[in-house]
């Protein structure tokens, strides 16, 4: 599932392919990702404008076009955007395709179509669109953040993927920030110390910039997400067995020795 640094990813892509350019068709292959829009109201707002500087925040990337609507998109499980030429035959899953100035062509690339893409006449909707939607994990100072864990009772990985707590983070990131930070995932919010509250930002902050300068959460040997698929993982810090259980139907992985306390 793309998360953050992915969706980070998603926007260079964007800014890199379709930045300054002029929307001269779009070509809508599936209509199931479209929410709110038709594709002929899609090609009505967008052909003939020129996309800007695009935005991410949390998991969603806003592609705006200066004072027109704004085009906001969401990955879901499977969704990407990718860069090709217009004589490239579109593949299986690309379901929207923007043919720009400049012999671009930015699709909407989705397997199992679970988000999509929505438009945005203004910022009163682009605001009501994010409005469950917490402050973004890559730009929030400890005082947001201290302040959205404050917002959450129950256990902290809860609270961590919960989008209107903190915006951004996946299953992923989760499990590998709090066995960065020697948290139990389920861990109460409320029974941090606050030396457990600014070990926890910290590695937020640590594992984001690493990850983001990778475009994905990357299974380094030296990072609990590289083992976390083994048959018989074991920790890479430590070496104990690690242990896989759920958490809010969630699959988790942790190391008892590195993350010990209640829970």
């Amino acid at each position: 599932m793309p998360e953050l640094p992915d969706v980070e990813g998603f926007r260079k892509v964007l800014e890199s392919c379709a930045k300054g350019r002029v929307i001269q068709r779009i070509e809508v292959r599936d209509t199931g990702v479209l929410h709110g829009v038709s594709a002929r109201g899609l090609r009505s707002a967008l052909e003939g404008r020129r996309f800007t500087t695009p935005e991410r925040h949390g998991k969603w990337l806003l592609a705006r076009t200066g004072d027109g609507p704004t085009l906001l998109l969401h990955f879901g499980m499977t969704g990407r955007v990718v860069c090709a030429g217009p004589e490239e035959a579109a593949g299986a899953h690309d379901r929207v395709l923007f043919t720009l100035t400049g012999g671009h062509q930015l699709r909407f690339r989705d397997q199992r179509k679970l988000q999509g893409l929505w438009l945005a006449q203004d910022e009163a909707l682009v605001a009501r669109l994010l409005d469950r939607q917490g402050p973004d994990a890559l730009a929030v100072d400890r005082a947001e953040f201290e302040a959205a864990l404050a917002s959450r009772r129950g256990g902290v990985k809860t609270a961590l993927t919960d989008q209107s707590v903190l915006a951004g983070l996946g299953n992923l990131l989760a499990d590998e920030i709090l066995w960065r930070a020697g948290l139990r995932p389920t861990a109460r919010t409320g029974d941090l110390t606050e030396a457990e509250r600014r070990r926890l930002y910290t590695q937020l902050r640590r594992t984001l910039r690493s990850a983001v300068a990778a475009g994905c959460v990357p299974p380094r040997d030296s990072w609990l997400t590289g083992h976390r698929d083994a048959p018989d993982p074991a920790c890479p810090r430590c070496g104990y067995p690690l242990r896989r259980t759920r958490v809010a139907g969630r699959g988790t992985v942790w190391c008892p020795h590195c993350q010990p306390g209640p829970g």
